[in-house]
């Protein structure tokens, strides 16, 4: 990714929003039914997130870090993360305060 913060962590609500969407009006194309596909289809999401999140918080910090920029690698990660949990508290204020729906 990049080397700003916002950016990652941009990124990496976009890729939530995405998904959010996907599983929320996919629903309406498929039929519910007793499936081996379901768990299959949950476990494969489960994995791709976890990589591509993986790639979006720690690939460019990593890079850093083994250039041997370890404190400004460690400063990325951890500015990318505290973007993240205030755009997540944003959200979470928003869900329950019944503002969106």
């Amino acid at each position: 990714m990049t080397k700003n913060p916002f950016v990652n962590a941009g990124a990496a609500t976009a890729y939530i929003v995405l998904i959010a969407c996907v599983m929320y009006y996919g629903t309406q194309y498929v039929r519910p039914g007793n499936s081996v596909m379901a768990p299959i289809a949950a476990l494969s999401l489960f994995s791709l997130s976890a990589a591509v999140m993986g790639y979006i918080f720690l690939f460019q910090p990593l890079q850093l870090y083994l250039d041997g920029k370890k404190k400004v690698a460690v400063n990325l990660f951890l500015q990318t993360v505290a973007v993240f949990a205030g755009i997540t508290t944003l959200i979470l204020i928003l869900f329950f305060s019944g503002s969106v729906y």
